[in-house]
């Protein structure tokens, strides 16, 4: 059996050959949109800091407050002792701010996925996924050991034929979306799902961890992060009192974890207040990303979220290098990403970004012949 670090060099060399090894290369933010990466300054199109509170000086601001008040740590899990004041606070505001009776904040989005599906769901029990459906709701999925089936994506009546099918067979069914896709930036029809619920005693679950909205239609279990729109970081799931109560209990990623540091979570509850105050900030990566696509002749964006499909994955890898010397930095997603044959530059647009900084980006990639 060979040493652990040489079968570690030989998965790396394997990947490297069909150019699937990854590498971490730092990038400072600054001011604005713009990170400098391997010593030169770019305006960034791949970070989720949708609205820009990152640098907000009131969000920076609590967190040093949050700092001074209650040191660098939680000390402890939630359960423990590391439930500090401000979990309090951001709780009843993300609750109010998705309209539901309750929120309970965890350790990650991630964290909050493979905590909340295992605990609704069990073997013998029911999950129907939208195919597209985020790696972590998917780990959730598997976690729980209920049958798993995945419905073609935003079809409601293919997720129907399979209730038809299997819903009699199982005790408990729950159906997974998101609500924007993060690959794809498009919408789930959340209405129709929840419909879809309610008439096959069912559960609705969505990841709304890219939107901006506030209402989530009539979903049962809305999950939600602290890492994008609010430029902090954590997750969280708001439900009806008892479900927020069954999980704080249950949830065992909540459960063993150690509680958020105070300065995430004063961040947190500081950038909800802005958005909450400022509907017009929430709506301009919407309207920038909306004069991309009309810019370029894609169809609309419905969300902050566009995809530039590329489709080969050597020549998407290349044209994010061609924009990296250009002087703009968007992500190359590929497979194991994105299914095979659909790699794609995924542009993520900000409140920061300058209007002639996009216009630039769409007359460089109408020269490089993209569109």
């Amino acid at each position: 059996m060979p040493a652990l670090a040489s079968a570690a060099r030989e998965k790396l060399q394997a990947l490297a050959q069909i150019d699937r090894k990854r590498t971490l290369v730092t990038a400072a933010r600054e001011e604005g949109a713009v990170v400098t990466r391997r010593g030169r300054r770019l305006v960034s199109f791949s970070c989720n800091d949708y609205l820009g509170l990152s640098q907000h000086p009131q969000v920076k601001a609590a967190a040093i407050a949050a700092i001074e008040k209650y040191g660098t740590g939680a000390g402890a899990s939630r359960l423990v002792s590391g439930n500090h004041p401000l979990y309090g606070l951001l709780e009843e505001k993300l609750a109010a701010w998705k309209g539901s009776e309750a929120a309970l904040v965890f350790g990650s989005g991630y964290l909050t996925n493979i905590g909340v599906v295992p605990a609704l769901v069990k073997k013998g029990d029911l999950i129907l996924a939208d195919r597209l459906s985020h790696a972590c709701l998917l780990d959730g999925a598997q976690l729980s050991g209920a049958k798993l089936l995945r419905f073609r994506h935003n079809d409601p009546a293919d997720c129907e034929r399979l209730l038809a099918r299997e819903r009699g067979k199982h005790k408990a069914c729950l159906i997974i979306t998101e609500e924007v896709f993060s690959m794809d930036g498009d919408l789930a029809p959340l209405g129709e799902l929840a419909a879809l619920a309610k008439s096959h005693d069912a559960w609705l679950l969505a990841d709304g961890a890219h939107s901006l909205l506030a209402e989530h239609a009539s979903v049962d279990i809305y999950i939600g992060t602290l890492s994008k729109a609010l430029a902090s970081y954590g997750g969280f799931v708001a439900a009806s009192r008892s479900i927020v109560d069954y999980l704080a209990t249950s949830a065992r990623s909540f459960m063993f974890s150690t509680g958020l540091p105070p300065s995430a979570v004063g961040a947190a509850a500081a950038s909800l207040d802005i958005l909450r105050a400022d509907q017009a900030l929430a709506a301009k990566p919407l309207a920038k990303a909306r004069s991309f696509t009309h810019a370029l002749g894609l169809p609309e964006a419905q969300s902050a979220i566009v995809p530039l499909m590329l489709g080969d994955e050597n020549r998407t890898l290349a044209a994010a290098v061609e924009l990296e010397e250009a002087g703009y930095l968007v992500a190359a997603i590929r497979p194991p990403t994105v299914p095979e044959g659909t790699s794609r530059l995924r542009f993520a647009f900000s409140a920061l970004h300058r209007d002639e900084d996009i216009a630039n980006l769409t007359r460089l990639i109408k020269q490089k012949g993209w569109v």
